[in-house]
Parts: structure tokens; sequence; C-alpha cells
């Protein structure tokens, strides 16, 4: 699969004045829930009534869906206020019912990528199809995988194509339901510009008061649309409640949200942008100078250990320093989140480095 601006002529043809959303319930309820909510989102920036039809649940005994008579009440949504609706497939059977009663959009749960056996399946069913069909990641961070998927539905001859980040599951207790990681959706988006990337802060954030921060973020990085989830009664939604918003708060939301110009002509602009940018890569390059030191002195520690016999991970001084970093961070302005990541990962380099030695 190579990058082609055809891959996002269905987007483009659009001509939307603002980024895509795709805004409704986690889960389909009721009838009565549906339309209210399709009713209240009728009129306003959103371009796809969502709602989960299946629901794959994490553990058994949780609510599972309403199943395909949901379909019927997106059915209704259609008719009622000329909203596009979609809705999340899982197998070869939602994708026939799907079909059937004629659902615009469909997409392919985090759950589901993680099995190329499932979504080949799902793209087997799709052959062809002129519906448009989103890949989310999967739950956790591969962006082989996530692609493959992506590549699955591209060889079956599906041309609307596209993909949501949702973040990705973590054991790690962090602020987020599921950790952003960014830079993952950065390299894909790198790879292949011109497919349409959407972000689903609901999933993300898995507290409505984190959203609206989220789908900022996503804007700045140049994502093509936003996925919300929206329900008119949230804290007593069947699922999900604590991340879904009142049909009034996501419109303000998009009223609310800046977007970007992508770059500016402007001589001055681009002229401090320049130094700004020569600036950062000075200090990348002073960064990668300190990290190859440290890792010297790590070498001389692992020697060290090896003439001594001693293990080598600390656990005490390991926990010492991490808790002394987050601190420093904080004063620099930087999140616990980030000096977790960063000094997790210079602590497993010295380690590698260490029983290089110790093994050699």
């Amino acid at each position: 699969m190579e990058n082609s601006r055809q891959m996002r002529k269905w987007l483009d043809d659009m001509a939307l004045p603002h980024p895509l959303v795709i805004a409704g319930p986690c889960s389909a309820e009721t009838e009565e829930q549906v339309l209210k909510i399709a009713h209240e989102l009728k009129d306003t920036d959103v371009n796809y009534y969502r709602a989960g039809i299946w629901k794959p649940r994490t553990r058994p005994g949780n609510f599972e869906g309403v199943g395909a008579i949901g379909l019927k009440w997106l059915q209704k949504v259609k008719s009622e206020t000329g909203l596009k609706t979609a809705t999340e497939v899982a197998n070869r059977a939602h994708v026939d019912l799907a079909l059937e009663h004629d659902i615009d959009l469909l997409w392919i749960g985090a759950r589901s990528t993680v099995s190329p056996f499932i979504v080949q399946e799902i793209a087997d069913a799709l052959e062809g199809t002129d519906k448009i069909v989103l890949v989310k990641n999967p739950v956790n961070p591969d962006l082989s995988l996530w692609l493959g998927a992506v590549e699955r539905l591209y060889s079956a001859n599906i041309e609307k194509l596209g993909v949501i980040h949702r973040g990705f599951s973590t054991y790690e207790k962090t602020k987020y339901r599921n950790i952003p990681e960014w830079q993952l959706a950065i390299e894909l988006q790198t790879r292949f510009p011109d497919l349409p990337l959407i972000n689903d802060p609901s999933h993300i954030s898995g507290r409505r008061d984190l959203i609206f921060d989220v789908s900022q973020t996503a804007l700045d990085l140049n994502f093509d649309g936003l996925m919300i989830e929206t329900h008119w009664d949230p804290d007593n939604a069947w699922s999900d409640a604590a991340q879904q918003v009142t049909p009034t708060r996501l419109i303000k939301i998009m009223e609310d949200l800046k977007i970007r110009k992508e770059t500016d002509e402007e001589a001055e602009y681009t002229s401090k942008l320049s130094n700004l940018r020569a600036q950062i890569d000075i200090i990348d390059n002073q960064l990668i100078d300190t990290l190859g030191k440290r890792m010297k002195v790590a070498d001389s520690i692992g020697t060290l250990k090896k003439q001594k016999n001693v293990a080598v991970l600390q656990t005490n001084r390991w926990n010492a320093i991490l808790g002394k970093m987050i601190l420093e961070g904080e004063a620099h302005g930087l999140s616990e989140e980030f000096v977790l990541k960063m000094f997790k990962a210079i602590h497993q380099e010295s380690i590698n480095h260490q029983e290089k030695i110790i093994n050699a």
C-alpha cells in the first residue's frame, strides 16, 4: 500500500468547513434514547451519528449491546434527521446486517484490529464496498498491526478508508483511560499523510473533563476529525458513562476548538520558526551527546559489578532516582507521565549496557 491523494478523496469530496465529526452514544440503549440524541445533534457540525450496536466487553456479564434491532433505530435516525450513520462491526454477520440496514460508515474496533483473522473476515465481507471503513488502533501500541489491518481492507478494493486513534491500553496508572502515545499516530501520519486520521478523545480520556484538551491536541497535530461519545444523560448511560458528554457540551466543545493553519508563508513567521527549530536541533544533539556519556558511565558500573559479582538491577537506587527525577521534571514543566517514560527508557538502556558487559 502506497500513499496517494486518492486516499482522502472521500473526505475532500465532503468539502467540510471544519474537521469531520462523528458523535453519538457509546451504546444504542433504546429507540427513544437513540432518536432523542440524534435530534439534539441535528443541524450541528456532526457529520455522522455513531452508536454501538454490538459491544465487545472486557468481561462477560456487562451490557453487550441491543443487537440488530438497534440498526432499525439508526435507519430512523437517518430518515428523521438526515444524519448519516455509523457503527462498529466485528465479524461477517455484523457486516451483512449493517449493509442490509444501509449504515454509511463502519469501523473496526481496537479489540478486532489485533486479530488478522477477524480483519480478513471483515475485509472479505466488505470487498469492493463504497461504504467508509475506519480502523481503530489495536489495544497495544503496534503500528505494523494497525497498518496491516488497513492493508487488508485496501487489498479488498475498499477505497474509502481511514484510521481512528483511540489510545493504547497500559498497566500503568495514568490520567488517561488509554494513553495517547501521540508519536505512534504521528508516525502513521508521516508514512501515509493522505490517509484520513480521526481522533477518539472519549476512549483516550475516559473522563469527560479531558475531552476538550485531547481534542485540541489532535487538531493541533493536523488530525482530520473527531469521534466523541455523546449521551443525553451521560451519568446513567449503560456503558462508558464517565467519558460521554451531553449534546449541549459537545456543541460547546466544537465552538471552542481552535483549528490551526498548517503553515504561514509570512516572512517573519518563517524566520522565527527557522530560528527556533535551529535551537531545538542544537539541544537535541546535546541530548544525544549527554545520553552517550551517561551510557559510558553505565558501562563502567557494569565492569565494576562484574568484578564484584553484583546484580545489575538495584531496585532501591532506581526508585530513589525515579522519585527525584519526577520532582525535578515538575520543576521544569515536564509531566510525570513523560518523565516516567523517558527515565524508564534510559534505565532499560543502562541495564542493557551493563548486562552486555557482565555476560561478555
